[in-house]
């Protein structure tokens, strides 16, 4: 069951992050053609106002899919700021349920009160923040040990082990680390867009190596998870042995 717990929270963590890009389009003004929960064909959807709202079959995470039937022009065109405050809505969001969920915690272990509840969870999230961080690097020059989808339901599984209240823990640090990974300066994740973004404030031009960037940030991205999923695999397998 600890399994399935972590499964259903990466899931959920995927979706906040989408609905922080759906609410940032919303109020910059950015047309939102379809918000889904869960993957794959659709479930259950209604149209209301433009947008797709949309329950799936697959129950993991979520997507927002701006519209795009000009071929995406519109959204080219929306202003940088705009665009760059809808990129900028997927962490700020993951960031905020991270505070959410480490109030639940600290009212569950520490009781009702304004310092477990708002100050606590503030400061808790800041230095998990700056922990993240901290091992960055570390993770990045190859020298920690980089952890794909498996190897997170693996270790999460038996991290929680049943226990709501690390349960909890879990889902802070992971979506705190979903919002970091987002934020790195890679196309197509949200930090890359905003460079691209401040590129072109900076050259006008500079939208022409948006397409050549996201293709090569993207090679990139699968390269890392057809790596993280092996080296996960490896390690369980390894596990089974020893």
């Amino acid at each position: 069951m600890s399994y399935l717990a972590v499964f259903l929270i990466v899931g959920v963590l995927i979706f906040v992050h989408e609905l922080g890009h759906f609410l940032a389009a919303r109020w910059v003004g950015i047309p939102i053609a379809r918000l889904s929960l869960g993957m794959g064909p659709a479930l259950w959807s209604r149209r209301i106002d433009g947008t797709e709202y949309r329950i799936s079959w697959i129950p993991l995470g979520g997507y927002v899919l701006p519209d795009i039937r000009d071929g995406g022009r519109s959204f080219l065109e929306a202003p940088l700021r705009a665009r760059t405050m809808f990129a900028l809505g997927g962490p700020v969001a993951n960031v905020l349920f991270a505070v959410v969920l480490f109030s639940i915690e600290s009212a569950v272990t520490d009781g009702l009160s304004l310092h477990s509840v708002v100050v606590q969870p503030l400061q808790g999230v800041v230095y998990a923040i700056l922990m993240l961080l901290s091992a960055l690097p570390i993770a990045l020059s190859g020298q920690g040990e980089v952890a794909g989808l498996l190897g997170v339901v693996a270790q999460g599984g038996a991290f929680i082990d049943g226990n709501f209240v690390l349960a909890l823990r879990f889902a802070v640090v992971m979506s705190l680390n979903l919002a970091i990974l987002n934020m790195l300066p890679i196309p197509p994740l949200d930090g890359g867009k905003c460079l691209l973004y401040a590129l072109e404030w900076l050259y006008h031009g500079a939208h022409r190596l948006q397409v050549p960037l996201n293709a090569a940030g993207l090679l990139l991205l699968l390269g890392l998870i057809g790596y993280t999923t092996v080296a996960d695999l490896l390690r369980i397998l390894q596990s089974f042995v020893a």
